[in-house]
């Protein structure tokens, strides 16, 4: 009947491993394949066992033959049927097993649950439950059938960092499990019932895996986890659509009534569309690395404040593959996408068509005056790529406008003392410089921005925009350009974007804040749209107007007057120490799991130690191991006895059975300690049988749980022989 319990254990530790997988794909798609794939090759191994009255169970190549193919017909009914349509089973199979973890790996976690994704799961948990099956059934060691689960866990380990969730209760419950299968399998099949090791070992467990689980968030780790995926190539830059949206807003604006999406919310956001943050002197493009995701957006730089918004979005006649979602998404349902994980960008994984449904979950900084009061400019390594200024396509010299940019951007910027004053004052400047017209001619290359700024003062939200991100980079800020939509018309909690509701807008990096939005368009701009649409959100007017107020604290600067320096920024309180009790805890926790283990290991040391050496040696340790089992029944004062008064004691407190151990045990001893020649190995081999046997005699008697209780007592840690007398 052990066995059979220790099949169970098995089957539990396979499934937990499984599930462990909770954080590549979630808890919904693993757990039947987890279940499936560890409760079948354990019942497959138990049937093959046979009975306990055989011999012996069937040969290994023999359940390993049926355990693939009931392995193939399960993964074949279960997991890979939906996706047979797209090719054969073994390509299927290849794919999954073979290919499976390279996607996920350039995958944002969770991951999709696609068919060929989940092979790999149920090939990695049917493995571990039937290699740990075998093992229980054809060993007796305590421990290992817990490694092949414990391998499962490990990949899932790798594949899953990074992902949502918290794997600490499943790794509780795999101390508990392994635990609980030591206790089990500690005296062998025969030993007793199996209830008996059920209820001495499960409160053991119970408290170990309590200790792992409270123990597990306060460790103090500061290490970054070993992240595989920066290991392995993620897939290069695709251009996402042939035709960039920063290209199409001219077009949109001379026919300003086309429905482009409806967007249903009870709140007013803008709707980003493209993030545009590479230019080359003619146009601006994206160089985001967009990989898979199954629905997550990786979180952006953390605000002070946010707030959640929940929207759903009907496309309509919108062109290309790049979806709208405010600014910034985490969650995407109803629809495959791509991410870029640096920007949150989003578009479609195939091209969507008209009338395509998704809903988006988005958390919406909010920027107000302090945040943003003593802002330095970003100097990472994305933000340094973002303020180059190129030369142009095939130019060997910069272009002559790069220096009347320069002057015009610093004129602007007069009396600024700080990178936020700058950013604002540069974005009011352009404000009152130039006027709105969508009847500009489109483009926003060098010499059409230099046409914009010295001449025609006229132009589109692309002019303005991209003119303010050029100006920035000549002023040391880092820019993008983003493209969007604002406005559209409210009916009830829907709300209709059209065409002429698109906006471009201009975004500067900080450290610490992140992309910051910049409005350096008329007032008239707003103005011009149709009177049903929707006046900007509440989010963007509180911005707006901390960079008014930012832009106006030194509005009256000029030349001989002091600049009014902007008061500095609080310095950001320290994170409040560790409390002591934490310690303390941590320090408590330790010391028992140091006393447990002592305590546990210290006999199995000390038998290991008796049980090697000479001959004689060995006969004094299985006698000393044979007073330790006799304690247990009650009689501590057996080392004071001589041999086969203690025999004869023995028998009566552990049974008859005893004495037929107990006899030959002491005549091996007396003949050791005062034969004239020693004795040989065999004898020593002969006392360590009736002293094994007599253990598993004094289990029966005792019960397993007292003799745990015995053991977890301090003077289990002392050496019997240090302090007793000899036998004799």
């Amino acid at each position: 009947m052990t066995r059979y319990v220790s099949l169970v254990v098995t089957a539990c530790l396979s499934a937990v491993a499984g599930l462990a997988f909770q954080r590549v794909f979630g808890f919904g798609p693993v757990a039947p394949v987890a279940a499936v794939a560890a409760a079948v090759p354990t019942v497959l191994c138990a049937l093959l066992s046979g009975p306990r009255k055989e011999k012996r169970p069937w040969p290994l190549w023999i359940s390993l033959v049926l355990t693939v193919a009931a392995w193939t017909g399960t993964v074949a009914v279960t997991v890979l049927r939906p996706a047979l349509g797209d090719g054969t089973f073994p390509q299927a199979v290849r794919e999954g097993v073979l290919g499976s973890w390279k996607s996920i790996l350039t995958t944002l976690l969770p991951a999709p649950a696609k068919p060929e994704f989940l092979v790999l799961v149920n090939v990695l948990v049917w493995l571990a439950a039937f290699a740990s099956a075998e093992i229980a059934l054809r060993t007796r060691l305590r421990a290992l059938p817990a490694v092949p689960p414990l391998g499962a866990w490990a990949v899932a380990l790798l594949l899953g960092v990074d992902g949502p969730g918290s794997n600490l209760p499943l790794a509780a419950a795999t101390v508990v499990l392994i635990a609980v299968m030591v206790l089990v399998r500690a005296d062998g099949p025969g030993a007793g019932p199996a209830w008996r090791p059920l209820l001495s070992g499960l409160p053991v467990a119970a408290v170990l895996g309590a200790l792992a689980l409270v123990a597990g968030p306060v460790v103090p780790v500061s290490a970054d986890p070993y992240d595989p995926r920066e290991q392995v190539q993620a897939p290069p830059p695709q251009q996402r659509d042939s035709v960039s949206p920063l290209d199409r807003v001219g077009g949109w604006l001379l026919s300003p009534d086309q429905v482009m999406f409806t967007v249903t919310s009870k709140r007013d956001e803008i709707e980003r569309l493209a993030v545009l943050d590479t230019f080359d002197g003619v146009t601006w493009t994206s160089a985001a690395r967009f990989v898979p995701t199954g629905s997550r957006v990786p979180e952006g730089p953390k605000p002070r404040k946010e707030h959640e918004v929940v929207q759903r979005v009907t496309l309509g006649a919108l062109p290309g593959v790049y979806v709208p979602a405010p600014d910034r998404p985490r969650q995407v349902d109803g629809l495959g996408v791509v991410v870029d994980p640096a920007s949150g960008a989003l578009a479609a994984a195939k091209p969507p068509a008209s009338g395509q449904t998704y809903t988006v979950e988005s958390e919406v900084p909010e920027w107000s005056a302090d945040d943003l009061a003593g802002a330095g400019v970003a100097d990472d390594a994305e933000a340094r790529a973002d303020r180059r200024l190129p030369w142009g396509p095939g130019a060997t010299r910069p272009p002559v406008q790069l220096a009347e940019f320069r002057k015009f951007a610093e004129a602007a910027t007069q009396g600024a003392v700080s990178p936020i004053q700058k950013a604002a004052m540069l974005a009011e400047y352009l404000k009152r410089y130039a006027k709105y017209d969508v009847t500009a001619p489109p483009g926003h290359s060098y010499r059409q921005l230099d046409y914009f700024l010295g001449e025609g003062r006229r132009g589109t939200p692309e002019h303005f925009a991209t003119a303010y991100a050029l100006l920035a980079r000549t002023l040391g800020l880092p820019s993008r350009v983003v493209v969007g939509f604002d406005g559209g018309n409210r009916a009830g909690e829907t709300v209709q974007y059209r065409s002429g509701d698109v906006m471009v807008w201009p975004e500067i990096k900080f450290a610490g804040l992140g992309w910051i939005r910049f409005n350096p368009l008329p007032d008239s701009a707003r103005r011009s749209k149709s009177n049903d649409s929707v006046a900007a959100g509440e989010t963007e007017k509180k911005l707006e107007q901390a960079q008014k107020n930012a832009a106006s604290q030194t509005r009256g600067s000029g030349p001989g007057k002091t600049p009014q320096k902007t008061p500095p920024k609080p310095a950001a309180a320290h994170d409040a120490p560790t409390p002591w009790w934490v310690y303390a805890s941590i320090a408590a926790a330790a010391l028992v799991v140091a006393y447990l283990m002592a305590v546990l290991l210290a006999p199995a040391l000390r038998r290991r130690r008796r049980r090697t050496g000479p001959p004689g040696d060995r006969i004094t340790g299985a006698w000393h191991q044979a007073l330790d089992h006799l304690a247990d029944v009650g009689l501590s004062t057996a080392r004071t006895l001589t041999a086969h008064e203690v025999a004869g004691f023995g028998a009566a407190e552990v049974g008859e059975d005893a004495r037929g151990h107990l006899g030959p045990l002491a005549d091996l001893v007396n003949r050791s300690r005062f034969a004239a020649s020693g004795p040989d190995p065999r004898a020593a081999d002969r006392a360590w049988h009736h002293t094994d046997q007599l253990g598993r005699l004094v289990t029966a008697r005792a019960g397993r749980l007292r003799r745990l209780r015995r053991r977890l007592h301090p003077r289990s840690l002392r050496d019997p022989r240090a302090s007793g007398r000899r036998a004799g």
